[in-house]
């Protein structure tokens, strides 16, 4: 194996390793809110689920990461290519495991907010609704 093809899995495994430890974060932060939440309201069980499944989209990214450089990984990789494997992978896992965690915190004050009475997730419900009957959204 190659110092360059070296260099392209060790991007790699920051990519995806580390939009996946956010997502972790993320969706353990959100599953925390929802145990609290279940206690004050268990009719809104549908809307924690949706909340907190939103961190676990920064995984995803990682492994979309790995599917587009995927071809370049070969023995005839160029030190340019393994070089930009390696930044991107490190920016995109810095990026997904920063993110993941923020939004992770979102959803879980969303998910406290439903708990507590508030009704702070009907827009995202009615332009999820309307985005899969195809029909315009107007809030």
């Amino acid at each position: 194996m190659t110092l360059n093809l070296i260099l392209a899995f060790i991007g790699i495994a920051f990519m995806v390793g580390l939009s996946g430890v956010g997502s972790v974060y993320g969706l353990t932060m959100c599953g925390n809110a929802v145990v609290g939440a279940l206690k004050k309201r268990p009719d809104a069980m549908g809307i924690y689920i949706l909340l907190s499944a939103l961190p676990s989209t920064q995984g995803i990214y990682g492994f979309v990461g790995y599917f587009m450089v995927q071809k370049y990984l070969t023995a005839g990789i160029t030190t340019l290519q393994a070089a930009a494997i390696l930044g991107g992978g490190i920016a995109l896992g810095l990026v997904a495991l920063l993110s993941a965690i923020r939004q992770g915190q979102v959803c879980a004050n969303g998910v406290a907010a439903t708990g507590s009475g508030h009704n702070v997730t009907a827009g995202l419900v009615v332009i999820l609704m309307g985005g899969l009957m195809g029909e315009p959204v107007v809030l």
